[in-house]
This record gives C-alpha cells, structure tokens and sequence, in this order.
C-alpha cells in the first residue's frame, strides 16, 4: 500500500514536470518576444541576455508615429473580422441545414468540405492568383477577405454542424408546434443553444486569417500588408535587422489574439468540450 502511494506521487509529480516543461517551451519565446520590445539595441544584443532592465519604448513610438503600425494592424483586423463574420453567417446556415435536413449522403458532402479547407496553400495560389487578377481586384483587401472566406466557410459549416447535431431536437420541435417559423427556431432556438460553439468557430477562423503569412504576401502591396507580412519585411533587411521593431511588430501581432482569448475563455473551453468534432 505504501509503495502504491510513493509510485503514485510519483506519476504525479512527474507528470507535472512534463507540463510545466511544455509550458515553459511554448509560453517563453513570446516572453521573450515581448520583453524584448522593450529593449533597446545595446541591451538586445548584450551578453549573457539580461532579464532586469529599464525599459524603453522607442521600439513602439517608432513603429506607431514613423511605420504607422496601426495602418497594417487595421488591414489584418478588416480581413480577419470580414471573413470571419461571412464564415460565421453562412456557416452556421450550411451546418443547421445539414444538421436537420434531410440530405442525401450529407456524410459525404460534409466529408467533401472538409477536404476543401485540407489542400494545401501552394495548390491554391497561382489560381487564386489568376481569378483575381481577371476580376481586377489583385492587391486589394477584398481579394484577402474572399480567400480567408473560401478557408473558413467549408471549416466553419463543418464545425457547426457537429453543434447543431449536439443539441436536443425536441426544442426546436415544441417551438415549430408553437407557431414558430423554421428561420425563427434557428434564430431564436438553435444560435442561443449554440453560443459557445459559435464562439470557439469564430476564434478558429479569426485566427487563421489573423495570422495568415502566405496569401497576404502574395496578394498585397505596401498600402494593403498586413502584420505579418510587416515584420517579415523587417527581418529581411539587407542591413542589421531592427530586432526591437521586429519583436514589437510581432507584440501587435499576438496581444489582440491573447487578450480576446483572456476575455472569451469561458465559451471557448466549454465550446470545445461539446464534442463537436465529429
């Protein structure tokens, strides 16, 4: 008995270990990243690193007032939030439709969805590249919204359709029998039912185009880049690269993600735990 209790501890404490390691390894190059931002280039290259310093903010008072940050934070906020929005509405109508009605092999079109979002970003550039160059619409936002869109939809009509499957039909069928039309039971009955699916679906497709490299540097030019393709330019330079410009491009990068989870992580843990993945 005793020795079941030592090795029990044991698994304990070293399974405790092992995430305090994987945090450790995912959480401190963003530590890092961030503190670095306020570094100034003496201390950023001083050896051996140093932790405690007096911080600076010239890094963010030179990308806010001579690299106009926000112009490229405003374009990457425009297509992440258009396209999720657009993924969201048609989504949630394509997964309601194939959660009640009734379809032959829906399986399979779902399935075929699925598929769609699965193909890799190289396959699809030069037509993409094409189509928006025929339509003249190359180099423009709206061009980054319609492919964030053509990304998200099959994966957020996907997603939501493992939610709609999830709740009770009986519901939705009390209210048709009270006189409720079928638009008004998917508004009123099965969105409100869903609401932390709808929230877990809406940071998964934020956060693909949000962080989106590849399309944005095809499909963009000075005026139209977004973050990431900003501070990917920086550490391109052919001089010395401006490492505290490039780690407080990348803090614009990745607080909105981290405060919007912060404030929204309620319904993001119980979306996820709803067993929407079919």
């Amino acid at each position: 008995m005793f020795l079941e209790q030592i090795k029990e501890k044991m698994v304990k404490v070293g399974a405790a270990i092992i995430l305090i390691a994987l945090v450790v390894w995912f959480v401190f190059p963003l530590f890092w990243m961030f503190l670095c931002s306020f570094k100034s280039p003496q201390q950023m290259y001083s050896l051996p690193p140093i932790f405690f310093f007096k911080p600076t903010l010239a890094n963010y008072s030179e990308m806010i007032f001579r690299r106009d940050i926000f112009h490229f934070f405003f374009n990457s906020l425009i297509c992440a939030g258009i396209s999720t929005i657009i993924a969201l509405t048609l989504g949630s109508l394509g997964g309601y439709a194939l959660a009640r009605a009734r379809i032959p092999r829906k399986q399979d079109i779902a399935f075929w969805m699925i598929t769609t979002r699965m193909a890799p970003i190289a396959v699809v550039l030069l037509p993409f590249f094409l189509i928006f160059l025929s339509l003249r619409i190359l180099y423009t936002l709206t061009a980054l919204v319609i492919v964030y869109t053509s990304f998200n939809l099959p994966f957020a009509t996907w997603l939501l359709w493992g939610f709609f499957e999830g709740t009770p039909l009986e519901i939705e069928e009390a209210a048709l029998c009270d006189g409720c039309s079928k638009f008004g039971v998917f508004r009123k009955i099965a969105l409100p039912l869903i609401t932390p699916g709808l929230v877990t679906t809406a940071i998964l497709c934020f956060m693909f185009a949000w962080n989106d490299f590849m399309f944005a540097s095809v499909f963009t030019t000075r005026q139209t880049m977004t973050l990431p393709v900003i501070a990917s330019n920086y550490m391109a330079a052919k001089r010395a690269i401006p490492w505290g410009q490039v780690t407080a491009t990348g803090s614009f990068v990745f607080i909105p993600i981290l405060l919007g989870g912060i404030l929204i992580r309620r319904y993001f843990i119980t979306g996820l735990t709803l067993g929407a993945i079919k």
